[in-house]
């Protein structure tokens, strides 16, 4: 992830979430201290995060409408879940996922 996606990823996920997140959120959403969290987002957002990081940050992905379901996580195409019944369950995990990061940033 480059630090414009960074960017964008928050833009986005505040847009998903329906309020504003600043840098200080962000930094909670990737489990940053406070005392310095919101500076190294500031970092990323030029220099783009790296390792495990990364990977949180294309997961919580998950909740904005504009990216997609990672392979791991689609249980919706599966065989045993009904063609009619894949979008209704795919808004519902995408709500499920801004839930949480609702949660984590409270």
């Amino acid at each position: 992830m480059t630090g414009p996606e960074l960017k964008k990823l928050r833009e986005d996920l505040a847009e998903a979430i329906g309020q504003p997140l600043g840098v200080a959120d962000m930094a909670k959403l990737c489990g940053l201290p406070p005392e310095d969290g919101a500076n190294t987002i500031r970092k990323w957002e030029v220099t783009g995060p790296t390792g495990p990081v990364a990977e949180l940050l294309r997961i919580l992905a998950m909740a904005s409408d504009r990216y997609p379901i990672l392979e791991m996580f689609n249980v919706f195409d599966r065989h045993d879940v009904a063609e009619k019944d894949r979008p209704a369950r795919r808004q519902a995990f995408r709500e499920q996922m801004r839930s949480d990061v609702r949660r984590r940033i409270a």
